[in-house]
């Protein structure tokens, strides 16, 4: 079983099949093959009940909050603010990428969103002042993934969903090793340009007086943060409920800054309406075929085996640790997310480690997924914004940051309390 589920995986998706649909095919294929029950008789419940939840609504509102904020304009006014505080660093505008990814992530609740929207700001600045293409690109990319782990997130909102953890300390979790990824990148931005300047560039020149009124700017993104997480830790909403109040806040700032049109109001729509439909699909699929690998045995399984293996339990998280950074490199970060959890989740559990702060290391490790080729999204959608130079470009650009990530994988797992010292206070 365990081998028809892994090789089926990986060959459905190397033919491109949707992943939606490629979750949906295994559970036919496990229940047809390995189960003695007709366990498909129980697939309109199964579909029914998955979806029928007040926490997936939180999604759509998500993604339709960071479709207003790309279109309205926000983020170029954003980027032009935190250009005017950080870009005297060694490494120039490249600090503004990843600080504005940051602030971005903090509402948009996608990396991809986030990747798009900064590079689509920052590339023609970049260009402009002479800066090393392959560092600002790589920044980019490897900021963008901070939008799945600094809250709200829309994958956190999904693992939890999937693992029955609690949405709000998932969000809490994410927050501390969010913002300390953020600072490692600064650091190793830093420390790169500071040793080979050349891969920097000129930054600009700020007086104070620039960037108080750049503050001004930032207040609609600080706002909105406030209001969405600020709500759900005061009692006062659910994630869902919050989501939906800072749509209406984004309307509200859109509006202000005179954006608001019935054209950037439908292409916000359009846009939402794509995004949430695939990953319900795949969230749909992703529960049938947990519903089908527990009835069919196939997480008992795969228990059973690695326990035969003899391994401590440190041994087994860093085997299941490389295999995310393997399968990491093939298959797109929901997906591998929503394929994996059903079996490594309980193995995790049975091994005496918190489902929590494991929500959090996997985050990281499927961050690593977005900018590592040859499926790593952030990267072709960097190379589609700069719409010139090689894609190889982009790929070494993204390799400090790639091992940022690894150190912050370390970091975790000798320091769970990076995760779980919000959550306890809570």
């Amino acid at each position: 079983m365990i081998l028809f589920t892994s090789t089926g995986l990986l060959a459905l998706l190397a033919l491109s099949v949707p992943v939606g649909i490629v979750l949906f095919f295994l559970a036919f294929g496990i229940d047809i093959f390995f189960s003695p029950f007709p366990l498909m008789r129980g697939l309109g419940q199964v579909v029914w009940s998955s979806s029928n939840s007040a926490t997936l609504i939180a999604i759509p509102f998500f993604v339709l909050l960071g479709e207003i904020l790309v279109r309205s304009g926000i983020a170029r006014r954003t980027y032009a603010a935190l250009e005017s505080w950080v870009s005297w660093l060694p490494g120039g505008l490249i600090h503004a990428n990843i600080a504005t990814a940051t602030l971005f992530s903090a509402t948009s609740g996608s990396s991809v969103a986030t990747a798009a929207t900064v590079a689509s700001v920052a590339m023609p600045q970049a260009e402009r002042l002479g800066y090393d293409q392959r560092l600002f690109s790589g920044a980019i990319a490897a900021g963008g993934t901070l939008g799945i782990m600094i809250p709200p997130s829309i994958n956190l909102i999904v693992y939890g969903f999937l693992t029955e953890t609690s949405i709000p300390k998932l969000f809490l979790a994410g927050l501390l090793p969010g913002l300390l990824l953020a600072l490692m990148f600064m650091i190793v931005t830093a420390i790169i340009c500071s040793i080979w300047p050349n891969l920097g560039g000129p930054g600009t020149k700020s007086t104070w007086s620039r960037r108080l009124v750049g503050l001004w700017d930032l207040i609609p993104l600080f706002g909105l943060f406030g209001v969405i997480v600020g709500s759900i830790y005061a009692g006062l909403a659910t994630p869902t409920e919050a989501a939906a109040i800072g749509v209406s806040m984004a309307f509200v700032i859109a509006a202000f800054h005179r954006s608001l049109s019935i054209k950037m109001v439908l292409e916000s729509l359009r846009g939402a309406i794509r995004t949430s439909s695939m990953i319900m699909l795949v969230v749909i699929g992703a529960y049938v075929l947990n519903f089908v690998l527990t009835a069919a045995g196939v997480s008992a399984a795969l228990q059973s085996f690695l326990a035969n293996l003899g391994l401590s339990a440190f041994a087994t998280l860093l085997v299941i640790i490389l295999m995310y950074i393997v399968l990491g490199f093939f298959i797109e970060t929901l997906s591998l997310m929503v394929a994996t959890i059903p079996i490594v989740v309980p193995i995790i559990v049975e091994l005496g480690y918190d489902k929590l702060w494991f929500g959090i290391l996997m985050i990281i490790l499927v961050e690593m997924a977005l900018i590592t080729p040859p499926v790593g999204l952030n990267l072709y959608v960097v190379q589609a914004v700069r719409k010139k130079g090689s894609f190889s470009d982009v790929m070494v650009g993204v390799i400090p940051y790639a091992l940022v990530m690894l150190l912050m994988v370390a970091l975790l797992i000798a320091f769970p309390s990076i995760a779980l010292f919000l959550p306890e206070g809570f």
